[in-house]
Formats: C-alpha cells, structure tokens, sequence
C-alpha cells in the first residue's frame, strides 16, 4: 500500500494519528477499513467520516491511499518538508511521517 500523507497540525493535547496496514486493510486510529474490494484501474472516492485525503485508486496491483495525518506542534519541528511525505507498507505499522523535535526539546 502507498500512502501519502496530508500532515494537520492538532493543538497541544489533541489526538495523533496511529495506524497500520495488513495487506488491503488499513486501520486508522483503531477503525479498519477493508480496501480488498478496489479493483485494478479502479478507483473510490470515500464518504461519510473518513481519515482519508481524497481518492483511493488501485495501480499496477499497488493501493494508493491518501492519508489525513494529525499531529502536534508541541513535538513537532517547525519545519516540516514542503512535499507531502509517501511511504509503501505491506504490513505492519505506519512510520510516523512528522520530523519530531529531539527529546530534551519537547
């Protein structure tokens, strides 16, 4: 799966994104959603309360998942990159996309 971040900086205290993905299956914040169903060339626009960042399309095989990611200033670097960060996971946990302040600076 390919996921491409749409980093939105929360204030201080607000919930962070945390998800995974196990084959066509990504869970966000604790909710899975099953993308099995996407078929080659095909695409879906999702509705309804969602943690996605627009359309979700199946391309050589490969899910390509757009992926509204919250994160706080307070951990944060100030300077984050200008290009929305991509990453591919077959399984297990999605990498934090954010550049975080070093530990003694939080």
């Amino acid at each position: 799966m390919r996921i491409t971040f749409s980093p939105i900086a929360v204030p201080e205290g607000g919930q962070e994104t945390i998800g995974s993905v196990s084959v066509d299956v990504i869970t966000v914040d604790g909710v899975a959603y099953d993308l099995s169903g996407e078929p080659e060339g095909g695409y879906a626009e999702p509705e309804g309360e969602h943690p996605f960042a627009g359309r979700i399309a199946r391309v050589d095989g490969e899910l390509r998942v757009p992926l509204q990611w919250r994160y706080s200033r307070a951990t944060a670097e100030r300077a984050q990159p200008r290009e929305n960060p991509v990453v591919v996971v077959a399984d297990g946990p999605i990498p934090d996309p954010i550049l975080r302040k070093a530990e003694e600076d939080a």
